[in-house]
C-alpha cells in the first residue's frame, strides 16, 4: 500500500498577485494565440531530469483556457543571474512580443555569491523592468527556491528576497513568492526540506513534487489576476 499523494496547497494568501495582468487578460478574451516567455536560470531551463515549470504551465494554461494556442517559451539558461539575463532581454524576451513575461531571479545571487554583488543584481532587475514597463506585456518576477543549498545561506537568501520584493513593488510588478510558499510547505505543512529538492547534490533544484506544486500555484495566481475569461472556468478562490 502506497502513501496518498500530498496535496498541493497553493496558499493563495501568499502567492496571489497584487496587480492585474491586463495584457494577458485582454489577449485571452480577444485572440486565440497567446505567448508567454519564461526567462531565468536552471529553475526555468530544467535540470536533472525534472520537467521544469514552463512546459507544465503551458499544459495547465491550455487546459484552463480551452481552444487557445498558448505557448510558454523557455528562455532559461543554467547558472545565470539577472545581469546576464538583462543582456539577453532584448533578443530572448522583447523580440518575442509576449503577452506575459515571467522572470525568475535571485537563486544564483545566493548560490554563487562570490560571483555577484547583490546591488548589481538588484540594479539589473530594476533596469530590466524599466525596459519592459511601457511595452504591451505583463511581467511577473519569480523569486528563489527554498531548498537546502539556499537555506544553508538563509541570511543571504532573505536579503536578496527583500530586494526582489522592493524592486517589484517600486515597479508595480507582481512577484510570485516561491520562497515564501515553499517555506510554508516546509515549516507549517510538514514537508521535509529534504523532500523539496531533486535529491541530487548540492540539493539546489526543486524535485518533482515541489516543481509540480509550484507550477500549480503559479497557474492559480495567474488565473486569479486575469479574472473572468469567456469559456473558461471561474477564477480560483482557494
Amino acid at each position: 500500500m502506497t502513501d496518498a499523494p500530498r496535496p498541493c496547497n497553493p496558499h493563495l494568501d501568499l502567492v496571489a498577485f497584487k496587480y492585474p495582468l491586463r495584457h494577458l487578460a485582454d489577449s485571452l478574451k480577444q485572440q486565440r494565440k497567446i505567448k508567454i516567455v519564461a526567462i531565468g536560470s536552471s529553475s526555468t531551463a530544467g535540470v536533472n531530469g525534472v520537467l521544469p515549470y514552463p512546459p507544465r504551465l503551458e499544459s495547465l494554461s491550455r487546459d484552463r483556457y480551452y481552444g487557445r494556442m498558448i505557448d510558454v517559451i523557455n528562455r532559461g539558461f543554467s547558472g545565470q543571474e539577472s545581469p546576464e539575463e538583462l543582456s539577453r532581454l532584448e533578443c530572448d524576451v522583447i523580440a518575442e512580443a509576449p503577452q506575459l513575461v515571467i522572470w525568475q531571479v535571485g537563486t544564483n545571487a545566493v548560490y554563487r555569491k562570490v560571483d555577484y554583488s547583490f546591488d548589481a543584481v538588484q540594479q539589473a532587475i530594476a533596469v530590466g523592468l524599466s525596459w519592459l514597463a511601457h511595452l504591451p506585456m505583463d511581467v511577473v518576477l519569480m523569486d528563489l527556491q527554498y531548498t537546502k543549498a539556499i537555506v544553508d545561506h538563509v541570511d543571504l537568501a532573505e536579503d536578496i528576497e527583500a530586494r526582489i520584493l522592493t524592486v517589484g513593488e517600486t515597479a508595480e510588478v507582481n512577484v510570485f513568492r516561491r520562497w515564501a510558499l515553499m517555506k510554508r510547505w516546509c515549516n507549517e505543512g510538514g514537508i521535509p526540506l529534504s523532500e523539496m529538492d531533486d535529491g541530487v547534490d548540492p540539493h539546489l533544484h526543486t524535485g518533482e513534487w515541489a516543481t509540480k506544486c509550484i507550477t500549480s500555484a503559479l497557474d492559480i495566481a495567474i488565473a486569479k489576476a486575469v479574472g473572468h475569461v469567456p469559456g473558461a472556468p471561474p477564477p480560483p478562490t482557494v
